[in-house]
């Protein structure tokens, strides 16, 4: 793989990244709501999935997708519906003082957990995958080496956007301390989560 096609691949990979979708909108919601932390480990969730897609890619995605369609399909569902079930999670809870630092507790797990989902039901990142990556890689001459440096373009235009998407949320919320103040965090974290998880069900 030549540099040149792996520096398109990351361009390609950033604009993909910059775009919002469901990725971003979850993001910012998780690290609007807990935390700078629970955003890098959504964002690693993320990059595990991207990960995986890579994988398959190299290994011929594009046959997967056809026999796998269905299960496709049943991801997409499941985490619209995971997505939903937290922004009503937030949109029902009401924060008092001591809730404002407990609420900084929440599972790294299911952050990570719910990057993993989101990016695995994202139509946008199988379309990518599918049809677009193809096209700036051979797959038939990749190595490993090459394979590794594709998860490192990953990770750098993916993981770094995603971060910024993060440090930005967190930033705006830097204003809000009083338990007032982080109800509406919530009420607004809670209204992405669920706009998010509409997103990602009706999109095809």
């Amino acid at each position: 793989m030549s540099i040149i096609s792996l520096f398109t691949l990351m361009g390609a990979m950033l604009l993909l990244a910059i775009v919002p979708g469901p990725g971003v909108f979850a993001i910012i919601a998780r690290a609007f709501s807990s935390g700078f932390s629970r955003g890098v480990a959504m964002t690693m969730g993320m990059l595990v999935a991207d990960y995986l897609f890579i994988v398959l890619a190299l290994f011929g995605l594009s046959a997967l997708s056809t026999v796998m369609g269905t299960a496709f399909i049943v991801i997409k569902y499941v985490s619209a519906v995971y997505l939903i079930w937290l922004g009503y999670k937030l949109l029902s809870s009401r924060a008092t003082k001591m809730d404002v630092e407990a609420n900084a507790q929440s599972s790294l797990k299911s952050s990570f957990m719910t990057g993993l989902i989101v990016t695995l039901g994202n139509p946008k990142a199988i379309l990518f995958y599918v049809g677009f990556f193809p096209a700036f890689v051979s797959i038939d001459t990749v190595s490993v080496f090459d394979a590794g440096l594709i998860m490192l373009a990953a990770t750098v235009a993916f993981g770094s956007v995603n971060l910024g998407y993060a440090f930005m949320a967190v930033k705006a919320k830097g204003i809000f301390k009083s338990s007032n103040t982080f109800n509406v965090i919530n009420k607004t974290a809670g209204s992405i989560m669920v706009s998010t998880g509409v997103l990602v069900a009706v999109k095809g």
